[in-house]
């Protein structure tokens, strides 16, 4: 039976401040340790992308992980469903997407986790209602991370 990746990490933090690895640690850092040590591997879909539930503000969406996007980009939909009000948001950044050119508006996402690999304070954008099926992980996510590769169909993330 193996651990979970969140019960790896705080086991590895733990045996690091057993051994005294972690100078000025103690025992009641661990679970901000078990965040900064967090790890996962994602691997692709029959087609090649990566699709994952992501927790967004707290809410579980469905994106696809995109090294190609600038920013998290997410759908009208997505943005109501983890409390971003769109309708109250301006929509005045120009942004290119596959349907042409558009306009979105600029947002902070307090946290994004991905199987316990989390980020916080992430840049993202809000496309208008209709504009986008789905959202998507961009680099203001994947760029705040220790390290992410893709190697044989599986993405590793490591923060």
């Amino acid at each position: 039976m193996g651990l979970s990746s969140k019960a790896q990490s705080v086991a590895l933090g733990l045996l690091f401040m057993a051994a005294g690895g972690l100078p000025n640690a103690s025992s009641t850092d661990a679970p901000e340790m078990a965040r900064l040590m967090s790890a996962t591997e994602l691997k692709a879909g029959r087609n090649g992308h990566f699709v994952v539930t992501a927790d967004i503000n707290g809410s579980q969406v469905k994106v696809m992980v995109d090294t190609g996007a600038s920013a998290v980009a997410l759908s009208y939909e997505d943005a109501q469903k983890v409390g971003l009000r769109p309708r109250s948001l301006d929509f005045d950044v120009p942004v290119s997407t596959a349907n042409g050119i558009t306009k979105a508006a600029k947002v902070m996402l307090d946290e994004v986790e991905i199987d316990g690999v989390r980020v916080f304070n992430v840049q993202g954008l809000v496309l208008p209602e209709g504009v986008m099926n789905g959202s998507l992980l961009g680099m203001s996510f994947l760029g705040k991370l220790r390290s992410f590769k893709v190697e044989d169909g599986v993405l590793y993330l490591k923060n």
